[in-house]
């Protein structure tokens, strides 16, 4: 069945890869994002900000779904303010709409940081309690963005679930990837943080987009994905610094040899944390170094991803290994002079 099916910010890393795949399924798609920069000819795009109430009202007019992934990125502890604008007053925003035109499905892209109290998670399901302990403002309002959408499930006959993705990589990444690489390639990563004895999980891009599209179709009324939160990752949990290794061999950098104490990093990335602050914090410029981060490299944070194959039946078909090697010929096919040497 072919469906009117809005996207919010559609013009990110995810949310392109959300258009491009819903659209190639012959959906009639709209991307609503703070751009409105169109880059297919067969979907609407419109200039949204989620922030704006009237304007959500009017943009999600005659949707069957709404695939909501919009948010602010920021790890930092400032803007916090801005944070919570988008990350929740948007959301709420979204749902309000939802109600207002009954929309019959709504997917939240959320993040497995919603149950990260910085300490190990080894394996960890849906049973998880939300975090009590304040991470970051991005955790902190991804985490009452969640709980509203979860509630909203049945409201106005709109259906609910929320995704949960860690760590997404892959082709169009302008977030994670770039700044792993620009490290790279001025010679700042030869050390990891800490003993790269904790294991984390990555999200091929992909494996994400396929479980956001088994749930759009399999969310309704009666359904069992109705109010639920699905972690969605490779399955593969590795070292932080091993993936990172992995991909940086791939363009033909060196190995990581040495290590860094996590207290010195950990320091180094509060000063810089407070730098930011008193020159007004800036947004979308993190470069990996917040407390936050720092504290996700040093801790085992994997999940177990039995729930989304049993409820949306998917699989990620994807390896990480395979997902390294498809991000970095994309990215060579866009960029030669990022492999080392050129």
């Amino acid at each position: 069945m072919k469906k009117k099916i809005l996207i919010t910010g559609g013009q990110g890393f995810v949310g392109r890869a959300l258009v491009d795949r819903f659209a190639d399924l012959g959906h009639q798609v709209t991307c609503a994002d703070m751009n409105d920069r169109p880059f297919r000819a067969d979907v609407n795009f419109i200039r949204l900000d989620i922030r704006d109430k009237a304007g959500v009202m009017a943009a999600l007019a005659g949707a069957d779904s709404v695939i909501h992934n919009a948010s602010l990125v920021h790890t930092k502890h400032n803007r916090v303010e801005d944070v919570w604008a988008v990350n929740l007053a948007g959301t709420e925003n979204i749902l309000e709409a939802c109600a207002a035109h009954h929309i019959p499905r709504l997917v939240y892209i959320s993040s497995a940081s919603a149950v990260y109290e910085g300490a190990d998670i080894e394996n960890g399901d849906e049973t998880l309690p939300y975090s009590t302990i304040s991470q970051a403002p991005y955790a902190d309002s991804k985490i009452a963005a969640e709980k509203k959408v979860l509630a909203f499930s049945g409201t106005g006959g709109c259906e609910t679930c929320a995704i949960r993705p860690h760590v997404i990589f892959g082709a169009g990444d302008n977030r994670f990837i770039p700044a792993i690489l620009d490290k790279a390639k001025r010679g700042k990563l030869n050390r990891a943080v800490g003993n790269r004895d904790k294991l984390s999980d990555f999200t091929y891009i992909s494996n994400l987009v396929d479980a956001v599209v088994a749930a759009e179709e399999k969310l309704g009324a009666g359904s069992p994905l109705s109010g639920q939160a699905y972690f969605i990752t490779n399955g593969e949990p590795i070292a932080f610094f091993d993936f990172i290794e992995k991909l940086i061999l791939e363009l033909k950098y060196p190995p990581i040899r040495g290590k860094v104490p996590y207290w010195l990093a950990y320091g180094v990335a509060a000063i810089a944390e407070a730098i930011d602050t008193l020159k007004g914090g800036t947004l979308n410029a993190e470069n990996g170094l917040t407390r936050f981060s720092v504290r996700y490299m040093v801790t085992h944070h994997y999940f177990n991803i039995a729930k989304a194959r049993r409820d949306l039946g998917w699989e990620p078909k994807v390896s990480l290994t395979e997902g390294i090697r498809l991000t970095v010929k994309d990215l060579l096919k866009a960029q030669p002079d990022l492999m080392a040497g050129r």
